[in-house]
Order: C-alpha cells, then structure tokens, then sequence
C-alpha cells in the first residue's frame, strides 16, 4: 500500500497563483510603453516650442516690449505685395527662391557624391573593418564645429588664398578668381561639404540590404554594370533616398550661418532674415516666418514621401 499522506487541496495558495498570473498579464509592459520616453521628449522640445512659436507669430511689437495679441499683421507683412502679378517679385518670394536654389543644387550634388561613395563602400570595399575605417575618416570633419569647417575654406578660396596662388603659378589664370569666395559657389561647395554624409549613410544602409544574389543572377543573366545600376540598385535604394534627402533639405532650408559667413552677408535666405529679426527683437516676425518655413519644408518632405514608403527603411 501507498505510504503517501493525503494533502489537503489549499485554496489560498490556488487563488493566490491565480491572482498573480492574472496581475502579470493585466500589467505586463506593452509595446507602446517602449516609445513613451521618445514621445515625451518629443513632446517637449518639439510641439511645446512649435505650439508657442505659432502663439507668438500673432503677436504685436514695437521698438521697446513683445504684446500679446492676436493679430495677422506679421503674416500681412510677409507677403505684401507679392501678389501683384503686374511687378516683381516681392521680397518674400526672392527670399525663398534664394533658398530654395541654394537647397536644390546642394541636394543635387549632395546626392551624386552620396550615391557613388555609398555605392564603392557597399558593393567595391568587401572588408568590414575597412568600411570601418573609411566611415571614419568620412566623420572626421564632423568631429569640430561648422564654423571652424567653414572657416577653414577662407584661406584655401580667398583672393590670396592657396587655390588661386596655386593656379596662378601652373598658369591657368593671370588674376586671381573673385567668385571662389563670398559667392555662390563658396555657399554651395560649404554645404555640400557639411552635409554630404547625411545623406551617404541612409544610402549605404539601403544598398547593403540588397541581396547580393539578386546581382550575381543579373550578372550570370548578362546584365551589365549600368543595367544593375539603374534597374536593380537605383529602385532599391529609393527609401535611403529620400531619408538623405530629407536630411539635407532640412538642414539646409533652415541654415543661416553657412550662407552669412561663406556669402559674406550678401546672399539671402529664410533663415537669415529670420535670424536678424531675432537680434534685433522682433520675435513675433520671426516666429511667423518660422511657421511659413516650417510649411514649406513640410510641404517638401511630403511630396518626396509620395512617391516612396520610407517605412521600409525604419
């Protein structure tokens, strides 16, 4: 016979498992709890500034105090007279032409240089450590500030500068080049140099997500290099695209110190006028002109992610 002793069933510890399992699944952590710290600082720096920004734009102000109001005369200032069809363009919309030029040829060249460096790193450079070890150096420049980047072009662009005593001695000019600085040129070469890497490191994630046996079928089909490149790499890394591409426009509709000290405070742009209204105290202005920024840089994005799901890539 059994020698083992009858227990008697225990309905507190029962309840008490059950209770508990009951509180682990009632309480247990969610997803969605993983991006409340995210969202809390998102909160804060950006859509409490933004909302008072907005507040602020329909302020008044004279020479001496900021009054809160509710008024349109600073959005009214903006665009007076820009649309009188019959004369020139307004200063607004020179303004923002301006920048828009400047953003389109930086995200241009930005883009090439960013393509074909992400494109030698992914698919030419087959050793971890030595794409490494280029990224890298590709962050060196990133490791000062952009005003000593900047400023380390004046000596090499200026009228006595390295560039121009260079190809005066080789021959190539007689006089020194007045456009290299505090001109267009200067501004563009600037930002390409600052920004560039934005845009090589969402382009080089998206091609080493390529699978590379879908280019050796290619090759083995008897594709060549262009035809891989255009119909393959190219549509594949539309989404790391448009990141860059959002990267860089953002920086650039935005930038004032870039354009004031490579331009020499000559050329405009959005972010300078609003960066003088603010030295000399006209916030509500400038807040109204940062709303307007803000749009058009909106409206932008928008119309790059129409065309490509960027959710592939995040």
């Amino acid at each position: 016979m059994s020698s083992a002793k009858h227990q008697p069933f225990n309905f507190y510890r029962l309840w008490t498992k059950i209770l508990v399992e009951y509180l682990q699944e009632k309480f247990k952590p969610k997803l969605y709890w993983l991006a409340f710290p995210f969202a809390l600082v998102f909160f804060i720096f950006f859509i409490i500034p933004l909302f008072l920004t907005f507040i602020v734009s329909f302020w008044d102000y004279n020479d001496y105090s900021i009054i809160p109001d509710l008024i349109f005369d600073n959005y009214i200032y903006i665009f007076e007279g820009c649309f009188r069809f019959n004369e020139e363009l307004c200063m607004t919309f020179k303004t923002y032409l301006s920048t828009l030029y400047f953003c389109f040829i930086t995200w241009l060249v930005t883009l090439v240089l960013g393509f074909f460096i992400a494109y030698f790193l992914a698919f030419y450079v087959t050793s971890t450590q030595i794409q490494i070890a280029l990224f890298l150096i590709c962050t060196i420049p990133f490791w000062t500030s952009n005003v000593i980047r900047m400023v380390s072009w004046i000596p090499l662009l200026g009228r006595h500068g390295l560039v121009n005593d260079a190809l005066i001695q080789i021959g190539l000019i007689k006089e020194p080049v007045e456009w290299f600085l505090y001109s267009e040129f200067s501004v563009i070469l600037a930002l390409v140099h600052l920004y560039t890497l934005f845009m090589i490191v969402p382009i080089f994630n998206s091609m080493m997500r390529i699978d590379k046996s879908i280019i050796e079928g290619a090759y083995d089909s008897g594709a060549n290099e262009i035809q891989i490149l255009s119909n393959i790499i190219i549509p594949l890394c539309k989404p790391g695209i448009v990141i860059g591409s959002i990267f860089v426009i953002t920086v650039v509709m935005g930038d004032f110190i870039t354009i004031g000290i490579m331009g020499g405070q000559q050329l405009a742009s959005i972010g300078k006028v609003i960066n003088t209204e603010m030295n000399y105290l006209q916030l509500p202005g400038a807040a109204a002109n940062s709303v307007i920024l803000l749009l058009v840089t909106i409206i932008l994005i928008i119309i790059m992610t129409r065309f490509i799901d960027i959710r592939k890539e995040l």
